[in-house]
């Protein structure tokens, strides 16, 4: 889930709850909070938690809470994840150590460090594209061991492994690309953990269910509908920014202002942004009819009045 921020960058704590509502009513089972997504990176630990809190209340039973982020400092991670169990998490996700570039070892000895600092169960995040190393086959399978450690959200891509893996484990597989969420669906994956569901949860709800009833037909129908809005939202700009640039086009947020260093689109990424969104029809649940893009508001980026994580 993004976090909405005031054009100020500080969180808007009324749009986070209406965002939430809105995830939850129209078909998501959980959210993830504090992920790369939410702007994990510029967040403080208290703004961490307290959307973990938020998220428990205004779910009130119908949706599990998961804090994603973590931290490239093993100690740092553990203390955020106690203190997200205590605020009342349903689960952690935990990004492979970025920046540290550690060997394998040290990989395995982070998540299992973690996984045994809470009894929360455990998705392992896999983003080699961020964190600048991949979670290997082998420490894969290793992690599997531990009671913990129950599923992968793979931004990977590489279905051949999750399909090995998924033979082997009992691991959860979770799409962490917008764009490979049916192809994972139709491996036997679990579901998505995704961006673009912030806008458009309902097409996504749609094709779990119709995986799930063996209806591939119905699953495939929801995959096109959605490439253009993937492509919108994943390709042209951070999917942070774009996200937050057609939510706040639509009118879901008042405002797309996001923490530096991340800034919003210029104007041939805005235009690129806009033309895909201009493919986009019959998506269930966005109407894009009165699709307002302001360029102006979301140009540049803010510096909050707190610096981000701290411990």
């Amino acid at each position: 889930m993004v976090t909405p921020m005031t054009k100020d960058g500080e969180v808007d704590w009324p749009a986070v709850e209406s965002l939430m509502d809105h995830l939850i009513s129209h078909g998501a089972d959980g959210l993830v909070v504090t992920g790369t997504t939410g702007e994990t990176s510029t967040l403080t630990d208290a703004e961490k938690i307290r959307l973990v809190t938020t998220g428990k209340t205004v779910a009130a039973g119908r949706a599990r809470i998961i804090t994603g982020g973590g931290s490239n400092e093993t100690a740092h991670a553990i203390e955020l994840y106690k203190a997200s169990e205590k605020a009342g998490a349903d689960g952690v996700m935990v990004v492979t150590p970025y920046y540290n570039k550690p060997t394998q070892a040290g990989v395995l000895t982070h998540f299992r460090m973690i996984a045994d600092a809470t009894d929360l169960p455990m998705i392992m995040y896999d983003i080699p594209g961020r964190s600048g190393i991949q979670i290997t086959y082998d420490t894969i399978l290793r992690a599997a061991k531990h009671p913990n450690i129950v599923a992968v959200k793979d931004a990977k891509g590489d279905l051949s492994e999750v399909s090995r893996v998924m033979n082997q484990t009992d691991l959860m597989y979770f799409a962490g690309d917008d764009a490979n969420a049916l192809p994972t669906l139709a491996i036997g994956g679990t579901g998505l953990i995704g961006v673009t569901a912030n806008i458009a949860p309902e097409p996504y709800r749609i094709m779990i269910n119709a995986v799930n009833a063996g209806d591939l037909a119905a699953a495939t129908a929801q995959h096109k509908l959605l490439e253009p809005l993937v492509r919108a939202t994943m390709t042209h700009v951070p999917g942070t920014v774009a996200t937050k640039y057609i939510l706040h086009g639509l009118g879901r947020i008042a405002s797309p202002r996001v923490r530096l260093p991340l800034v919003g689109p210029e104007e041939s990424e805005a235009a690129e942004i806009e033309n895909d969104i201009s493919l986009v029809h019959d998506v269930p649940g966005v109407d894009f009819t009165n699709f307002r893009p302001d360029r102006n508001a979301a140009a540049g980026g803010a510096l909050p009045k707190v610096a981000g994580t701290t411990r």
